[in-house]
């Protein structure tokens, strides 16, 4: 599949970025700029069934991955994923072959289980897709007025035929090793990476960081603190 991408600058080194379940590309709008700033290229997609994208018959992690490979150039200096973005980016970084990878508060392990996982946590997504603008702000204070806006616009694009699949224990899993030089950023007390996780990637050679106050949207939250843990990064 050939997502739906947004670009940023003319440098000649690439940064591709990957939302989370239920955003898309717009999500970067001040981050992307930044790169573009340092000289980057940067290419954003929207995942199958978000955003511009077409909606699909099926919906894995891994046929999201391959899409990215697909649709964004080979061999890129820069990539960042969040959420399920972060958990799809690692699952592609094999055959995409960046030099540096960046999960923001991934997708690595799944906060609930059992029937809760089954019954209670797709009903959560399906309701926060029908929030109004005023909910969203309440639920998110740090947030620009700007977010808010295209948080309402990109939960309406969402196919909800996808939550099953990405709110799957089978689904959110952390890589077994790390295939390229890797940042995990994390919010404070991330309910996706808890601290035991943590600290198996920190024996397996990830930096990671944690940005305090931030919950899980770190770009949206706090960008000054988001940037500022990219620090040797980009």
């Amino acid at each position: 599949m050939q997502l739906f991408t947004r670009e940023w600058g003319e440098g000649d080194r690439h940064a591709v970025l990957v939302h989370g379940v239920m955003s898309d590309s717009r999500t970067w709008r001040r981050v992307a700029p930044a790169l573009a700033d340092r000289g980057y290229h940067v290419v954003a997609v929207d995942l199958r069934g978000h955003g511009h994208s077409p909606r699909a018959s099926e919906y894995t992690a891994e046929l999201m991955a391959q899409d990215i490979v697909e649709s964004v150039p080979a061999r890129p200096e820069l990539v960042i994923g969040h959420s399920l973005g972060g958990l799809t980016a690692s699952l592609a970084v094999e055959h995409l072959q960046p030099k540096r990878a960046v999960y923001i508060d991934p997708a690595f392990s799944c906060p609930a289980a059992g029937w809760f996982q089954r019954l209670l946590a797709p009903a959560f997504l399906r309701t926060l897709a029908r929030q109004s603008a005023a909910a969203i702000a309440r639920r998110n204070p740090r947030w620009h007025p700007a977010d808010v806006a295209i948080e309402v616009e990109s939960f309406r694009a969402f196919d909800p035929a996808a939550i099953p699949v990405v709110l799957s224990p089978s689904t959110m899993r952390a890589p077994v090793t790390m295939a390229v030089p890797s940042l995990v950023m994390l919010a404070d007390n991330s309910f996706l990476v808890k601290p035991e996780l943590a600290e198996r990637l920190k024996e397996d050679g990830y930096d990671v960081r944690v940005v305090a106050g931030s919950g899980h949207v770190i770009n949206r939250d706090d960008h000054d603190g988001f940037m500022k843990a990219l620090e040797g990064w980009i």
